[in-house]
């Protein structure tokens, strides 16, 4: 009988162990960059493996198509635009995705232009112009709402569909005057083509009228239901690779140097500077904490959402799309 008894007792004590055999599918919204660096550092530290889950990391392919993959389980976490995310669950009440973790507070979804071309940091200078635009791209999703707050007449703008590949080089090579993408990702692009600084002009939807949140950690919801801790730890493992990269951009571009080496440093570090400057550690982040939303902005945003994605008159609850139990205590998300 004490033999049995040890043997409950040892199997008890060992049943946290098992926590470390949770693997977690992790999609990024795109490919290995500077702003992708925390996922990395939160890997690279031990944070995952603090928590006990085992996570990989793939690349995606655009912000909105991350969203199916969480969908359909082929991952079971991973990052991407919300406003998307609302609009899916908005189509699919019944879709297998929500939020758990706000990274991008203020989103980068922007239109780049040229200023030799016309384009200024003005909207209205888009009109008589030609826009490059990738179809699965999150600031382009936005396009119609973004053109009704900005007062533009848009049967005096062309929209060009481009890849993602050729986006930056069209612009560069003047075969359109202005590309829709985020802003530290395009901008530096550009200038990798070559084209100088002061000849690239950002118009940042968020600074011009459109009060939008950015990309999201999200989960699968069979998932969360499932592993409730191995979310939570997910989600605490990420908020420390945030802060670090806050803290220090510079050291935290090493991390992802390291999955691609033909990215240069001094570029990958100012890409990650804009977007902490920018998206990350805003305002309101440094004021409420990282990772948090405020539900009434959330369910305000919704508004544009019926105009530039065709929302319903009665979108999903803000609770539906954002649940904020898997974050860890606010002491722990603080920007210092």
């Amino acid at each position: 009988m004490r033999r049995l008894i040890g043997l409950v007792l040892a199997a008890s004590l060992a049943a946290p162990a098992a926590l470390a055999d949770t693997d977690v599918k992790f999609t990024l919204d795109w490919k290995f960059e500077g702003p992708a660096a925390p996922f990395f550092i939160a890997l690279d530290k031990g944070y995952f493996a603090d928590e006990g889950v085992n996570v990989t990391i793939d690349s995606g392919a655009g912000s909105r198509e991350s969203i199916p993959r969480v969908a359909t389980g082929a991952y079971q976490m991973g990052f991407g635009d919300i406003n998307a995310l609302i609009k899916l669950i908005d189509e699919q009440p019944d879709l297998k995705v929500k939020a758990v973790m706000m990274a991008y507070e203020r989103p980068p979804i922007a239109i780049i232009g040229r200023v030799s071309q016309g384009v200024t940091d003005d909207p209205k200078s888009l009109e008589g112009k030609t826009l490059g635009a990738p179809p699965p791209d999150a600031a382009f999703g936005q396009w119609p709402a973004f053109a009704e707050v900005a007062g533009l007449d848009t049967s005096k703008i062309t929209i060009e569909n481009v890849g993602f590949p050729v986006r930056e080089p069209m612009l560069a090579q003047g075969q359109v005057d202005a590309i829709f993408g985020y802003s530290f990702s395009s901008v530096l692009n550009l200038k990798a083509q070559g084209i100088p600084a002061d000849d690239i002009s950002t118009i940042l939807m968020a600074e011009k009228g459109l009060d939008l949140y950015g990309n999201v950690v999200m989960v699968n919801t069979d998932f969360a239901e499932e592993n409730p801790d191995a979310v939570k730890g997910v989600v605490r493992a990420l908020v420390r690779g945030y802060l670090d990269a806050i803290a220090d951009p510079a050291a935290a571009i090493p991390h992802v140097l390291e999955r691609n080496g033909v990215l240069d440093k001094d570029t990958e570090i100012e890409r990650l500077q804009m977007a902490v400057d920018g998206s990350i550690a805003t305002p309101a982040a440094r004021a409420n904490g990282f990772g948090g939303v405020d539900m009434e902005k959330l369910s305000k945003s919704m508004d544009y959402l019926k105009i530039s994605m065709d929302v319903s008159d009665t979108p999903p609850a803000a609770e539906r799309v954002f649940d904020a139990s898997f974050l860890p205590p606010l002491e722990e998300r603080k920007i210092k």
